[in-house]
């Protein structure tokens, strides 16, 4: 075992890998390299990680992701030792760790990395694990050895996450715009049928349908990390809610992913969830 393998199983990632950064630009708009490169001048690898998250499927109206604290934080404060190994070994380069936060497209970077397996949905598939894996990265210019690994193959591509989808199961493309995780963080009035949509949908944030329907999640190995197995909340009540502003809001859920578009996106959800569907728009 290697120096890093130990530092990123010390930090509690189920697999890592790294890709040399110039494998990354095709997939990378100039915008997005050029606030990499302010990140990190001359960046030259991206180590992924993936972290996993699945903690049951209890019953709930949470996302399975969203119910433990906030992988943004817990990413971070589990890659900061990793990056401090590295500039022991490479003093005056710089190591800048990222979870979800970046200009770096974190699943390309993992699936380069020959990590899991591409999954038709868009996510990491890493057995045992399923898709229930977060992914962080550390960018660097530092001239790290990393030989460059056969990409991720396919998944077995049984359509099941596809027909689960109420956006691609009709065989169109994929709008964001339509997703049911974006719709229930997306902030101001909705449209009738963005309403009705929500209003039939069994959570109130984020969509588990295509992972929940994915073969590679039927027996998904639960995660040995406490800040996503152990106090969960798995569900959310008006009355959680009731009176709460957004600082008190923040003071009581701010550690937690669902936090972070504040409480009346919530409210509007679960006011939806307890009245008849909108009928959508001809």
């Amino acid at each position: 075992m290697t120096g890093l393998d130990r530092a990123f199983q010390d930090a509690g990632a189920a697999a890592w890998g790294g890709v040399a950064y110039r494998r990354l630009l095709p997939h990378m708009a100039p915008e997005a390299h050029a606030r990499a490169e302010a990140l990190c001048p001359r960046p030259a690898a991206v180590l992924a990680a993936a972290f996993p998250y699945y903690a049951g499927d209890r019953p709930g109206n949470l996302s399975l992701y969203a119910r433990g604290e906030d992988y943004h934080r817990v990413l971070l404060r589990r890659l900061a030792p990793i990056c401090d190994v590295l500039m022991e070994q490479y003093p005056g380069e710089s190591f800048v760790p990222a979870a979800d936060s970046s200009p770096l497209p974190e699943r390309e970077a993992a699936w380069l990395a020959g990590l899991g397996l591409r999954g038709r949905n868009g996510l990491l598939i890493l057995p045992p694990y399923g898709s229930y894996v977060f992914l962080g990265t550390i960018l660097t210019g530092a001239p790290l050895p990393l030989p460059e690994r056969p990409t991720a193959p396919d998944c077995m591509g049984c359509g099941r996450c596809r027909a689960a989808c109420p956006v691609r199961r009709d065989g169109a493309a994929w709008d964001s715009s339509r997703c049911l995780s974006h719709l229930t963080q997306k902030k101001g009035t909705l449209t009738p049928a963005e309403a009705a949509a929500l209003a039939a949908h069994p959570l109130i944030w984020g969509c588990d349908l295509c992972q929940t329907a994915c073969p590679y999640n039927e027996a998904a190995a639960r995660s040995p990390l406490p800040e996503f197995s152990a106090g969960c909340i798995d569900s959310l009540t008006p009355a959680d809610l009731e009176g709460l502003t957004n600082r008190t809001f923040d003071a009581r859920y701010g550690q937690r992913a669902f936090a972070w578009r504040g409480p009346a996106v919530l409210r509007r959800n679960l006011a939806l969830h307890g009245s008849p569907p909108p009928a959508p728009s001809a």
